[in-house]
């Protein structure tokens, strides 16, 4: 994540956990404490994903966009991952807002162990990881920016 870039915009961000069927969106406070879960959006295609979270942004009136960035434990970028970066460029030509990626290695998996521990199941479930994994990787963006 490019911090300079987004470290001079001002206000709220938008963090996305973007997925080819289901993808989810956090917002930040204006003051960039706190990642809040917005939604968990179903529309296929790349470019209807794009438009969808456009709207958003433009609704929540952020300064920037965190997407997630689904790199191999490994740390190599396999086709998820372009996918995801192909996202990002798409998203920055709707919006005109700097958009960055963040390695989102683990944020599914934080966010499956905080559904476990709150007995979260089925379709219940199944709704709130999306939002909850925008959720982690945007308060991961902002706990980046203030130690910054």
């Amino acid at each position: 994540m490019n911090v300079e870039r987004i470290k001079n915009t001002k206000g709220k961000l938008l963090g996305v956990d973007f997925g080819d069927v289901r993808t989810g969106i956090a917002v930040s406070d204006p003051s960039r404490m706190l990642a809040l879960c917005l939604e968990t959006v179903k529309v296929e295609g790349i470019e209807s994903i794009a438009d969808r979270v456009a709207e958003y942004a433009r609704a929540e009136g952020v300064s920037a966009v965190i997407v997630g960035l689904p790199v191999n434990m490994d740390g190599s970028h396999g086709h998820r991952a372009q996918r995801a970066q192909k996202f990002a460029e798409l998203l920055e030509e709707r919006t005109g807002l700097p958009v960055e990626t963040i390695d989102e290695r683990m944020s599914t998996m934080q966010a499956s162990r905080y559904l476990n521990a709150t007995d979260t199941r089925g379709q219940k479930r199944k709704q709130a990881i999306d939002t909850l994994s925008a959720q982690i990787i945007l308060q991961s963006a902002l706990d980046r920016l203030k130690n910054s």
